[in-house]
């Protein structure tokens, strides 16, 4: 194997300046096509690797020691019950585009027995969850502790801000 280095070593030697270019312009571009395919790897691996990030799994169909409803179900709801708390489990940001009337802001990382106790007044007290939609699993993630700090009456609107939307329903802009 040190031979033939040695032997290429020597050929490189006895090039004439021409040749030798020559021959380095073909390394150069084998060297360059390399990186090419490599980089093109990379990106459409990168690629591949955002769509399936973006695919978020849906809200569950149900949430146990929860009421799902949908948003008339809300609209009945806030007439049905004077003291109903409206959660909105959306980040900050997320609030800021809107949200619905009333609803209190109490971020799904920010959800302990603590904070809810503090923004509903009684385990009794009916309340309702939601955030961005089905693709948005920050309510449930809200909803489920309200129910592991014993809280019942607890209604899950599962379409969330994105069907308030379509359906028209008014909303509060901050902008």
């Amino acid at each position: 194997m040190l031979q033939s280095v040695l032997v290429k070593i020597s050929t490189l030697r006895n090039m004439t300046g021409n040749q030798l270019i020559s021959k380095k312009g073909t390394i150069m571009n084998r060297l360059n096509r390399s990186c090419c395919y490599i980089g093109l790897m990379i990106c459409i691996f990168m690629l591949s690797g955002t769509a399936v990030a973006k695919e978020m799994p849906l809200a569950p169909d149900s949430i146990k020691g929860t009421t799902k409803v949908n948003a008339e179900g809300v609209i009945e709801l806030v007439e049905k019950y004077e003291d109903l708390i409206v959660v909105d489990s959306r980040i900050k940001a997320d609030r800021k585009q809107g949200y619905i009337e009333g609803s209190i802001g109490l971020q799904d990382i920010d959800t302990t027995c603590d904070t809810l106790a503090k923004t509903i007044p009684s385990k009794t007290n009916p309340s309702l969850f939601y955030c961005n939609g089905v693709k948005c699993g920050r309510s449930v993630k809200a909803i489920k502790i309200a129910v592991g700090c014993g809280y019942s009456k607890l209604f899950w609107f599962r379409g969330g801000y994105a069907e308030w939307l379509e359906k028209g329903y008014p909303v509060v802009n901050k902008n």
